[in-house]
């Protein structure tokens, strides 16, 4: 059974962790029975011995991977030697951390909030894109974004608002703007809390989105058959 690090950078809501659970228990669900999962506290300093595991995920985070948090620059670290020790996923803050420590570039995008359901092409199939989609939808949720991908990056999503929404480099690291492990319901409390911060018109849109279908028990499958390779 592959053993997976789930590295925690950041935590929901507390009104939804009852009800929805925290990052790691949200991925151990998306990953299910054939997986055992580990969490790290990375805020905390907790950070794994990555050829110790046969994959890890970065999970999201409220905090931007350019902001001055004492224990982002030893991630960055972290992911720069795991590369090439075990194989790499990284969702949303995972994915900005992943471009950023690899030679790209996250900002905050001038674009605002993505949230709600979005969609996004499938630019380039890789082997572990099984099945086979040529568009997915999954529940989004950020304002930051990568704007310069590294250079040895493919990417393989992308949208008119998320031109880089995901990335592969080599056959051992992935990463994804968008959310497989957020239910849609989990999403549509997250955009709802935000009310205030995040403008009427923007939330009213999310919400409305979310009535449709989402296509996470594809992307899981996407997730598991990569890290089972």
């Amino acid at each position: 059974m592959p053993t997976i690090a789930v590295l925690e950078t950041g935590r929901p809501p507390a009104p939804l962790r009852d009800a929805h659970g925290d990052y790691p228990t949200m991925f151990a669900g998306l990953l299910g029975e054939g997986f055992s999962t580990r969490a790290f506290d990375v805020q905390a300093g907790d950070l794994p011995d990555a050829a110790a595991f046969d994959g890890a995920i970065v999970t999201g985070s409220a905090a931007g991977v350019y902001e001055d948090h004492g224990w982002l620059p030893p991630l960055l670290d972290w992911i720069r030697t795991a590369r090439g020790q075990t194989r790499l996923v990284g969702v949303c803050f995972g994915h900005q951390a992943m471009a950023q420590a690899l030679g790209g570039r996250v900002e905050k995008s001038d674009r605002g909030w993505g949230v709600g359901l979005h969609r996004y092409q499938v630019v380039a199939p890789e082997l572990w894109m099984t099945p086979a989609l040529g568009e997915i939808a999954l529940s989004a949720s950020h304002q930051d974004q990568v704007v310069v991908k590294p250079a040895d990056a493919r990417v393989v999503l992308a949208s008119d608002f998320t031109p880089y929404a995901g990335l592969a480099w080599g056959d051992d690291a992935i990463s994804l703007q968008p959310h497989p492990e957020f239910s849609r319901a989990f999403t549509g409390a997250l955009v709802e809390g935000r009310r205030g911060r995040i403008e009427a018109a923007v939330v009213d849109r999310a919400v409305e989105s979310l009535k449709a279908d989402d296509d996470r028990a594809v992307v899981g499958a996407w997730i598991r058959r990569f890290l089972s390779a």
